[in-house]
């Protein structure tokens, strides 16, 4: 019989154990991970319990750094990965893998690519690895209600078990949500919000939660720019809003800023004309 005390004392050895990681582990999961260099699209094998100690040990540092994180340039900022993992390998070949550059990724890690897995483990891997170098903030499919629909479910049940998915979740719910760099580049991965009237609304953001169907954190992941509206409009995801260039303008000159970085849409536009260059 096993006295309530050893009971108690084990589960809290079993909870230590879970929240660190070995170097050597930790290295050997980024090293099978970055063995897919030589064949894209090749299926990496990771662990169970591996994958269990990336989630969990990537939200305690999750929930151990701001929901708006304080950045100093240089930085390189990413969008939407969606589960392309060649591309993201590109993207680190292109570069240069950490901790050789800062990165800041703007979310929607997972979902319609056909390797969400491995995109996401990667990720969270370089965020243990390197806490103060590599950052992540959360996408709108960072949701149980959204990647439950767009095919990160279905990965990691045929793959694994619809059990880590629900620790997926629950670290996604942990993730910041937006980034200050040089107290002068606001960073989130969809747009503004009528409610943010300062950046302290993004700071007091309680985690963990799932994002609601309304207000600010939906905003922050779910709204997008619109040339032609003015001022607040309605967005055609039905979720959200659009906002208008004026919007942006005074919302910059309220909080003295000078840029919003952001994903959530495919840039069609791959060149930059300036009105009046002289």
């Amino acid at each position: 019989m096993i006295s309530s005390s050893k009971s108690s004392s084990r589960r809290r050895f079993a909870i230590a154990e879970v929240l660190s990681m070995e170097a050597g582990a930790l290295n050997s999961v980024i090293n099978r991970l970055l063995e897919a260099r030589e064949k894209p699209g090749k299926i990496v094998q990771l662990f169970e319990t591996e994958i269990k100690q990336l989630c969990f040990v990537s939200r305690d540092i999750f929930l151990r750094q701001p929901n708006l994180l304080e950045l100093e340039a240089p930085v390189k900022i990413c969008g939407d990965i969606h589960g392309q993992y060649p591309d993201l390998l590109r993207l680190f070949e292109h570069g240069g893998y950490p901790p050789r550059s800062n990165y800041l990724f703007l979310g929607d890690y997972v979902d319609r690519g056909k390797q969400s897995l491995e995109t996401i483990c990667l990720l969270l891997a370089y965020k243990i690895k390197f806490p103060e170098n590599f950052f992540l903030l959360r996408g709108n499919h960072e949701s149980a209600s959204i990647n439950r629909i767009y095919g990160f479910y279905d990965e990691c049940k045929r793959r694994f078990s619809v059990k880590i998915w629900r620790i997926f979740t629950d670290c996604f719910n942990c993730l910041p949500v937006a980034a200050l760099i040089d107290d002068r580049i606001l960073c989130m991965h969809g747009g503004l919000s009528p409610e943010l009237r300062s950046l302290r609304q993004i700071r007091d953001i309680r985690r963990p939660t799932d994002i609601p169907d309304r207000g600010l954190l939906c905003d922050l992941l779910w709204s997008d720019p619109d040339k032609v509206v003015r001022g607040w409009g309605p967005n055609d995801r039905g979720v959200s809003y659009t906002f208008g260039s004026d919007t942006v303008s005074e919302f910059l000159k309220r909080l003295d800023l000078d840029l919003i970085c952001r994903a959530h849409q495919v840039c069609v536009i791959v060149t930059c004309v300036q009105s009046n260059p002289f």
